[in-house]
C-alpha cells in the first residue's frame, strides 16, 4: 500500500488497514468498468460517499456507525478491484470469501463490528441499488427500463434530484477523507 503497510489479502489484519489507502485505492477503482460518460471514470469512492449520504436521507435517525458502514460497504475494492456481478458469480466463492474476510478486518479496525447486522445491510443494500439505478440512468448509458429490470424499479420519492457528473480521482479522494473524518468525529 502507499502507506507502506503490507496487506495480506489471504488473512488480512486490521493493524494493516490505512483510510488513506482505502480512500486512494477506492478513488482510483472505476465503477461500470470505466464505461460512463464524463471526462472521469466514475469511482467507487464517489459511489461510496453517494451511498452513505442515500442511506443517511432514507434513515434519518440512523445511528452514526451504519453511516460508517455504509460509507465502506464497498471497501475491499481498494485492494481487490470491483468486478461486475456476472464476473464475480464466474469467479466463484472465493472472491466473496476474500470479499468478507477484507470487509471484517476493515469494520474491525474502525470500530465497527465484522459482520453488520442484517436489518442495516438490507437498508444500505437499498441505497446502493438506488446509486447505481441513477449511474446507470445518468452516466452508463442505460435506459430506465433497463435500469429497473437490473436494479428494481425505484419509488421515486427515494431518488434525489440529483445529477451524477464523476470527478477527477484526488478530489474524490478527499471528499471521501471528509466524510469519513466526520463521521469518525460523531462516534
Amino acid at each position: 500500500m502507499l502507506s507502506g503497510r503490507r496487506l495480506d489479502l489471504l488473512d488480512p489484519s486490521p493493524m494493516d488497514i490505512e483510510i488513506e489507502d482505502i480512500a486512494h485505492g477506492l478513488a482510483f477503482v472505476a465503477r461500470w468498468n470505466g464505461q460512463t460518460r464524463g471526462e472521469y471514470p466514475y469511482s467507487v469512492a464517489e459511489h461510496s460517499v453517494f451511498v452513505e449520504q442515500l442511506f443517511y436521507r432514507l434513515n434519518p435517525k440512523i445511528d452514526v456507525k451504519w453511516r460508517l458502514a455504509a460509507l465502506l460497504h464497498d471497501a475491499p475494492e481498494y485492494v481487490i478491484g470491483d468486478m461486475i456481478s456476472p464476473v464475480k458469480a464466474a469467479v466463484g466463492p472465493g472472491y466473496g470469501e476474500m470479499d468478507e474476510r477484507l470487509t471484517a478486518a476493515i469494520h474491525t479496525k474502525f470500530g465497527l463490528p465484522a459482520i453488520i447486522p442484517s436489518v442495516i445491510k438490507k437498508q444500505i443494500k437499498r441505497a446502493d441499488m438506488l446509486s447505481a439505478w441513477l449511474e446507470a440512468v445518468q452516466i452508463a448509458g442505460f435506459s430506465a427500463t433497463e435500469a429497473n429490470k437490473l436494479f428494481g424499479d425505484p419509488v421515486l420519492s427515494d431518488l434525489p434530484q440529483t445529477s451524477l457528473r464523476p470527478h477527477a480521482p484526488m478530489q474524490v479522494k478527499g471528499q471521501f477523507l471528509e466524510v469519513f473524518n466526520d463521521l469518525m468525529e460523531k462516534l
